[in-house]
C-alpha cells in the first residue's frame, strides 16, 4: 500500500463523503474515487458501502482505518524527528491531558526553560488517553497519570502520588461531607459516575454522561447530570457550583514521565531530570 492511498482513505473514512474528502485533499473527485478502486483492488475487499445516498465503512474498512491512523501518524512523526534532529535548538512535544495537573505542569515547563540550552517544548493537549501520541510517534514525552493511562513499553519516572476527589453539585447533599467512601459516590443512582471513551472510541455501558473533555464534564455536573472520582490536583480547576469532596478509599493517583526506551534525546534527558527535581 502507499501513503497516499492510505491518506486518501482515512480521509473519505473520516468525511464519509467523497466531495467533502476530495476538497479536504485537494484533488477532485474521480481520481480520489480511483484511489480508492485499487486500493480495494489490491487488498481484495471492500473498504466502503456506497449507495446513491451515503457512503459507509465495512468491517475491513473500519479495520483499515484503525491500523491506518497511527501508522499516517508515525510517518509524521519520523519526517519531524528527523528536521529536529539537524536543529541547533531541537523541539521537543510533551502529551499532557487537558487541564489535568495544570500547576504541576506550568512548574515543570517553567523549570525546564530555566536550564541552559534547553528546548523549546510543544504542548500537546489531548481530552483523553495522552499516552496515545507517545505511543504513535507524535509526542517526544508524556505526563501520565496511573491507574488511568498505559505506561506498558514506556520509561517512566515517579512523579507525585496524590488522593483522589468526588466532584459534586455544590447543591447536592453529598458535598456538605467532609469526606466519602467509593461506595457512597458510585451508589447514587440520581447522580451516576461519569463514562470516558475507551482506546477504540467507544464508550462502557452505563448510565452515565458519556464526556470527552473536563469543560463537558464540569458543566454536566454542575447541572446535577453526573459526577466523577478525580485526582486531588483537579481541585484547582473546578469552575463555579462544583464542591470537592475527599474520597478516602479511592485508589491512589500517580503521576508519572514517561518516553520511549529507545530515544537517545539529550534535550529529552534533560526535561526527565528536571522533572525528577521539581
Amino acid at each position: 500500500m502507499e501513503t497516499r492511498e492510505l491518506r486518501c482513505f482515512v480521509t473519505v473514512a473520516e468525511e464519509l463523503h467523497f466531495g467533502r474528502a476530495a476538497r479536504r485533499l485537494g484533488i477532485a473527485q474521480p481520481p480520489l474515487s480511483r484511489t480508492i478502486a485499487r486500493l480495494e483492488r489490491r487488498l481484495g475487499v471492500a473498504l466502503l458501502e456506497r449507495t446513491s445516498r451515503r457512503v459507509g465503512l465495512t468491517e475491513a474498512g473500519a479495520v483499515l482505518l484503525a491500523e491506518a491512523r497511527p501508522i499516517l501518524s508515525a510517518l509524521a512523526a519520523a519526517e519531524r524527528h528527523t528536521r529536529h534532529a539537524t536543529a541547533s535548538r531541537p523541539a521537543l512535544v510533551l502529551a499532557a491531558k487537558a487541564g489535568a495537573g495544570g500547576e504541576r505542569l506550568a512548574k515543570l515547563l517553567a523549570a525546564y526553560a530555566a536550564e541552559p540550552d534547553a528546548a523549546a517544548v510543544e504542548l500537546l493537549l489531548c481530552e483523553s488517553q495522552p499516552h496515545q501520541p507517545l505511543r504513535d510517534g507524535r509526542a517526544d514525552v508524556a505526563l501520565l497519570h496511573q491507574p488511568f493511562d498505559s505506561t506498558t513499553g514506556f520509561d517512566t519516572e515517579v512523579l507525585a502520588t496524590e488522593a483522589q476527589i468526588a466532584v459534586l453539585p455544590t447543591a447536592h447533599p453529598l458535598a456538605l461531607r467532609p469526606h466519602l467512601r467509593l461506595a457512597e459516590v458510585t451508589g447514587r443512582p440520581e447522580l451516576p459516575l461519569a463514562r470516558w471513551p475507551g482506546p477504540d472510541g467507544s464508550y462502557p455501558q452505563g448510565p452515565g454522561a458519556e464526556v470527552h473533555n473536563l469543560t463537558q464534564l464540569f458543566q454536566l455536573i454542575a447541572l446535577g447530570r453526573t459526577t466523577v472520582v478525580l485526582p486531588e490536583s483537579s481541585r484547582t480547576t473546578l469552575s463555579e457550583g462544583l464542591t470537592a469532596v475527599p474520597v478516602l478509599d479511592a485508589p491512589a493517583v500517580t503521576t508519572v514521565i514517561a518516553w520511549p526506551p529507545h530515544s537517545r534525546s539529550r534535550a529529552l534527558a534533560a526535561l526527565v531530570r528536571v522533572a525528577a527535581r521539581a
